[in-house]
């Protein structure tokens, strides 16, 4: 609503002791790599950190998280799952902040990023060799990545990180980035098709210089349910 002496709608209040980071991460050329922002404001300004910006007083966390995703990075559609709450004493310089953590998991190829709000830059940089980041932001990637090593031993994933149609050898890059290992080719393929969670498409690769491998696809009644129920995945 404008208010009588303005022609501009009111910026909303913020909360002073409360911000979002988003942790935005993908796989290219089987690493693992993170979503990064140079900021041009604030204490943050000329400095690299994560995807972070206020909590509104009227308004949920989530569509918070969502909001300062799309203003920083201009995308606006992606899952954001929420992660835990950093709330050590000294993490921000000026006074005290918590910080709720979020995470998405995407394929970088399908989104456009396009710098705005307060960052001048956005950049994927490999997760396993950040620059120094502002405040905790370091800290925060590292919880994330031991959250998701354990994620993978009890659940599927894979599912936004890969294409509709993707090889074993493609998955496997997936489960090797995310914990940080060579896994045995023979054992990785043995057990995850021992899962029934794959279907065969019964098709090969297109345009490889190697020779084509075949293509599977998530099963996603039974990645659904071992989401729900979990499992013991032992590499």
């Amino acid at each position: 609503m404008l208010d009588n002496n303005s022609n501009q709608a009111a910026k909303p209040r913020m909360i002073e002791a409360l911000s979002i980071d988003n942790v935005v991460l993908g796989i290219e050329s089987g690493r693992l790599m993170v979503l990064t922002a140079k900021y041009n404001t604030g204490l943050a300004q000329g400095l690299w950190g994560l995807l972070g910006g206020w909590v509104a007083y009227d308004e949920p966390i989530d569509n918070a998280a969502k909001r300062i995703l799309k203003m920083i990075t201009g995308v606006d559609d992606l899952y954001l799952e929420q992660f835990r709450a950093f709330g050590d004493v000294k993490r921000y310089p000026a006074e005290r902040v918590v910080t709720i953590a979020y995470y998405a998991l995407v394929r970088p190829d399908l989104y456009n990023v396009i710098p705005g709000g307060t960052a001048s830059h956005v950049e994927w940089r490999d997760v396993r060799n950040l620059p120094s980041l502002i405040y905790d932001h370091g800290e925060i990637v590292k919880a994330l990545l031991l959250h998701l090593k354990s994620k993978v031993r009890h659940e599927p994933i894979g599912f936004n990180l890969l294409p509709e149609k993707f090889t074993l050898l493609q998955l496997q890059e997936v489960y090797e980035a995310i914990l940080d290992v060579k896994l045995d080719k023979p054992n990785f393929r043995r057990k995850i098709l021992k899962m029934n969670l794959l279907i065969d498409c019964n098709e090969k690769q297109q345009g490889v210089m190697h020779r084509a491998a075949s293509l599977y696809r998530f099963d996603m009644v039974v990645y659904q349910k071992l989401c729900e129920h979990g499992f013991n995945f032992e590499f």
